[in-house]
């Protein structure tokens, strides 16, 4: 066991390593001329000297690219305006349009997109797949079609029509907005209730599909039907036997989604004006801001394959036919 987890981080951080270089080539130096697009539209030729030097852009790519992970791990001092500015550990770069390093904008924004995913997943997992198992059990019956039918009519509605709409008729919702979760739970939960509803319930239609199938294979194994022999009552079978082989595959397509949607809740945030990381890595496109740019690479690789390690070792937890190895 702890010699696949140490394989699988290794793996892990091997394929953030590759991203990370892949990106940096493609940003800081593809690009004819970086740092006047750090800079921005409107900088003096004396800036953009300033920036080239503070960011070692006149050194080899290598040189650069060991300056940038010498930053994530030990920190990095920048000259803007010939002030220098250090950037702590996990140093992400930093954005000389705003003035700020990458790494303070993006904490400000993580938890925001944090608080949507977490919320929305925690809907759309619980009703996908109580819905998903109530239709296995009614397996052929009109409340079965009806369960399966709904799913299909609400997964084929693309979800920023359903987040429009609720964010311009749903008036009955309270306002959205972000406030810290220390400062006042209450006000929190209520300012992100409408984004949680569209990102539950429109996801939750296909959590409903994939839990009816696989609990209906689960439903068919030997196990189960052991189990009915011994004299199991039916509901112990179904919760305690099937559904527990049942949400393997689930929790796999639970993982990549929760992931991708960490990295990718730009719809729901630019809709609901809520500050998470989707708004502030669309904002630093149209601006050009490079280093913001570079580091939402950065955070992204690593929650995917930090969610894709998670995943794999709650097999065993879920399903004990499962073994590491």
């Amino acid at each position: 066991m702890l010699l696949y987890i140490l394989r699988r981080l290794i793996s892990a951080i091997s394929v953030v390593i590759v991203t990370v270089v892949a990106s940096f080539m493609l940003f800081f130096v593809a690009p004819t001329d970086p740092a006047g697009v750090v800079c921005g539209t409107r900088c003096t030729p004396e800036r953009i000297e300033d920036i080239t030097r503070s960011l070692n852009l006149d050194q080899p790519a290598v040189e650069q690219i060991a300056l940038y992970f010498k930053g994530i791990v030990v920190g990095r001092t920048f000259t803007t305006g010939g002030v220098e500015r250090h950037c702590e550990a996990p140093c992400l770069g930093y954005s000389y349009i705003l003035g700020v390093p990458v790494t303070e904008l993006l904490a400000n924004a993580v938890p925001v997109t944090l608080s949507i995913v977490i919320g929305g997943a925690t809907i759309y997992l619980i009703v996908g797949v109580l819905i998903g198992t109530f239709a296995a059990r009614v397996r052929g019956t009109t409340l079965d079609r009806m369960a399966v039918g709904s799913s299909l009519v609400v997964g084929s509605i693309p979800y920023f029509v359903v987040a429009l709409i609720v964010s311009l008729y749903a008036t009955f919702l309270p306002r959205s907005q972000f406030v810290p979760f220390f400062d006042d739970p209450l006000a929190w939960a209520s300012g992100l209730l409408a984004a949680w509803l569209c990102l539950g319930l429109t996801n939750s239609a296909s959590y409903t599909r994939y839990s009816r199938a696989s609990m209906i294979e689960a439903m068919g194994q030997d196990f189960t039907r052991t189990a009915r022999s011994k004299g199991i009552s039916e509901r112990r079978v179904v919760y305690r036997h099937g559904l527990r082989a049942a949400m393997t595959p689930v929790v796999t397509i639970f993982g990549i989604d929760v992931a991708y949607q960490l990295v990718n809740t730009i719809f729901t945030e630019r809709i609901f004006q809520l500050p998470g990381l989707g708004l502030r890595l669309l904002n630093a496109f149209s601006q050009y801001d490079l280093p913001v740019l570079m580091g939402g690479v950065v955070v992204g690789a690593t929650v995917l394959v930090t969610m894709n390690l998670v995943v794999d070792i709650l097999y065993t937890v879920l399903d004990p036919r499962v073994r590491l190895g």
